[in-house]
């Protein structure tokens, strides 16, 4: 099993998702495994990958997105 990652700063992810987000940067840094396919979907589309970025934009506000083992941004 991976080694856990510590537990990532909302304000941290906000300012990342916000300026590279569209890459799937903040994905990589909270954990998910899949986040290559946002970088995929960029390089192909880039329109896909700026709207995945304002609804994970969205989800950090609201407190919905989590690391991915499901604990909660500090």
């Amino acid at each position: 099993m991976a080694e856990q990652k510590p537990a990532q700063s909302k304000t941290t992810m906000l300012l990342i998702c916000f300026f590279i987000g569209s890459l799937g940067i903040h994905k990589m840094m909270m954990g998910y495994e899949d986040w290559w396919k946002r970088l995929v979907l960029t390089l192909l589309c880039l329109p896909v990958g700026i709207i995945y970025k304002w609804i994970d934009l969205i989800k950090i506000l609201q407190g919905k997105l989590v690391m991915a083992d499901g604990r909660d941004l500090v």
